[in-house]
């Protein structure tokens, strides 16, 4: 008697682990199939990373229905069922979330692949983000919220916190307040288009791009990859300069501040030469034209444009230097000076009163 009170639960346990082992070893040899033969989705390939909290899910299922008949501890079945209850609760919200996160990104994944303005795949992109985010707090919200309510002391009490959610939903509210305005200022980026992952952004006087965009921060990546993170709020309520709206493509200005003397038209003429000469001009426009002067100098301005805020910065930091040694090499002289001369001596101050 006693050896078949061992012998139960573990060939019990045995078959289902077997039968775990060899229903995930079928799922992901038929998702493999799926995969070769529909190379235009990555939709298959993806849920294969569904296979771990399938075997999780199914072992807890199998075992949950057969636990009592096995004899599995049967001095504590109500502990061995609760337990088995969450963890059941908890693999199934697991598989949810991958299932769900699989299929969103295989949606962008088609999308990205066929779509030609990269604007409109950055706001898809950030919007996918939100998404995967807002489709998992739901899931373990409810999750917790089931596994809660497996407690009968849970249960008992639920009529009395249903009478008391509308005063405690206002506490929440209050006490909240900064939580869920970033949380509703997340949705309004995601669904407005104000700001994607990716964009160009100048916020604080910091130039960066958007790395990553949650429900509550928003994290920019800056030039010399620092990472700054700000509550997504600061974007919905104060002003910013996003360098990727309506296109990426920029126009951008160099100064130059020079002698009288300068010759303006040779500068020009050097000037589209070395713009010709760039990879990082897009021949959208280029200028050059004296905009300023004070009794030393005479201020030059050259306007370029490039197809995104990278580039332009390249680009005005070349010109700059190419033309500062090209007025070096070849009109020394056009290169600003300080003009120095002898004082003129003050008339002195005492004068010849008549009389004195």
């Amino acid at each position: 008697m006693e050896t078949e009170n061992f012998l139960r639960p573990l060939s019990v346990v045995g078959a289902v682990l077997v039968a775990t082992l060899t229903a995930g070893w079928v799922l992901d040899l038929l998702l493999r199939r799926a995969d070769a033969r529909h190379p235009e989705t990555p939709l298959w390939g993806l849920l294969r990373r569904c296979r771990v909290p399938f075997q999780v899910v199914l072992c807890t299922s199998l075992l949950r229905g057969s636990y009592r008949r096995a004899g599995i501890l049967p001095d504590h079945p109500l502990g061995v069922g609760r337990l088995l209850t969450l963890v059941l609760i908890a693999s199934a919200a697991w598989l949810a979330v991958r299932i769900a996160t699989a299929a969103v990104d295989s949606a962008y994944a088609r999308y990205a692949a066929v779509a030609a303005d990269e604007a409109r795949v950055r706001r898809v992109r950030t919007q996918v983000t939100l998404i995967q985010r807002v489709v998992a707090a739901v899931v373990v919200v409810v999750a917790a919220a089931a596994m809660l309510l497996t407690f009968p002391p849970m249960r008992t009490v639920g009529a009395s916190l249903l009478a008391s959610a509308g005063v405690l939903g206002i506490v929440a509210g209050i006490a909240a307040q900064s939580s869920l305005s970033n949380l509703f200022a997340g949705l309004q980026i995601a669904f407005g288009d104000t700001v994607r992952i990716g964009d160009t952004v100048v916020v604080d006087k910091e130039w960066g791009r958007v790395e990553e965009i949650t429900l509550t921060f928003l994290t920019v990546r800056t030039w010399d990859e620092r990472r700054i993170t700000m509550p997504v709020s600061y974007f919905t309520s104060k002003p910013y300069e996003n360098w990727s709206r309506g296109g990426a493509q920029m126009t951008g200005t160099v100064f130059w501040h020079l002698d009288h003397s300068a010759p303006v038209d040779l500068m020009r003429e050097r000037f589209r030469q070395v713009l010709a000469e760039l990879p990082e001009w897009d021949g959208r426009g280029g200028g050059l034209a004296v905009t300023d002067t004070t009794p030393h100098t005479v201020q030059i301005r050259a306007v370029v444009t490039a197809k995104d805020a990278d580039d332009l910065w390249t680009l005005r930091c070349t010109v700059r230097e190419q033309m500062i040694t090209w007025l070096a090499a070849h009109h020394p002289y056009a290169l600003p000076r300080i003009a120095t001369a002898p004082a003129v001596p003050a008339p002195d101050a005492r004068r010849e009163v008549p009389g004195a």
